[in-house]
């Protein structure tokens, strides 16, 4: 149980994906990609710099209320580094997204200034919208608009088609379904995505995956297994052993007294996305 897996999700609706942005990204000015701060390496699409080649990049780093804060700041100074505008927000409270459109506005001031030049001062700035399934982006859309403007849902590959969506203070937005890639080349990264809800529960195997978030949790945040399930030192334990522990410790149990280990995977990934964890960053530190 605590082998190898193999995350692979990339069905067809992916590759539309892929074409919407490559045939769209001409029309606008800037790309805003929008990342879960909890993984921020899993959750950016490494085909989005080659799609996106040349255009201003704003990142959101959404969900910045359950990740550890230190890690988000090593992440913040990672991007801006790059050349990229950073913006850091958790769209179930609205907080930091009311300074999305000024930073979209410093990010095109040349744009602005070029438009003002050619007596073009009222055109919009058309801003693409990018991100992996279920990192929020439709919520962070719908926030910025303060409409239902876009499809938000916790199952991945939810947003369709092509919609744009005025943001305000000369601002448009082109929203655009969630884009995985092919194939997951390090396992750390699918295994984060699956952890984070990006790919279906259902086409993995469930125990597994909350033997190998054990693993993780006893590897970055000890913490987050002894004062939510009331452990002991959780290191030099497997991620099974430790699961089995968890499960004992809520009693989840089978006919027969057996452990129901399923159960206890699907509870510990729930309370993993739902932040009862504590505020974790599973991506180590960002290389400088």
């Amino acid at each position: 149980m605590d082998g190898e897996m193999n995350i692979q999700w990339f069905p067809g609706h992916m590759a539309k994906a892929r074409r919407t942005v490559r045939d769209n990204v001409k029309l606008v000015d800037a790309v805003c990609e929008v990342v879960d701060a909890r993984v921020p390496r899993s959750s950016r699409n490494p085909e989005i710099d080659e799609l996106t080649a040349g255009k201003p990049r704003l990142i959101i780093l959404n969900r910045v209320d359950q990740a550890d804060p230190a890690a988000t700041k090593l992440w913040r100074e990672r991007f801006r580094a790059s050349g990229a505008q950073v913006l850091e927000t958790d769209c179930k409270t609205g907080k930091g997204v009311g300074a999305f459109t000024g930073k979209i506005r410093e990010l095109l001031k040349d744009k602005l200034a070029a438009n003002a030049a050619k007596g073009q001062a009222g055109k919009p700035l058309r801003v693409m919208v990018l991100g992996i399934p279920n990192v929020g982006k439709s919520s962070f859309i719908n926030r910025v608009a303060r409409r239902r403007a876009a499809e938000a849902s916790d199952r991945p590959g939810v947003t369709r088609g092509k919609q744009w969506i005025g943001a305000g203070n000369g601002v448009e937005l082109l929203d655009t379904p969630g884009l995985l890639w092919p194939k997951f080349e390090d396992r750390t990264v699918g295994e984060n995505l699956a952890f984070t809800g990006a790919v279906r529960d259902e086409i993995l195997d469930t125990e597994t995956l909350g033997a190998r978030l054990c693993d993780r949790l006893r590897e970055l945040y000890p913490e987050a297994l002894t004062a939510r399930f009331g452990l002991e030192d959780p290191s030099g334990k497997t991620g099974l052993e430790l699961l089995e522990l968890c499960a004992r410790r809520r009693g989840f149990l089978v006919s027969g007294g057996e452990l129901d280990l399923e159960r206890m995977a699907k509870v510990l990934l729930d309370e993993l996305r739902g932040g009862k964890l504590g505020r974790l960053t599973l991506d180590g530190p960002p290389e400088v």
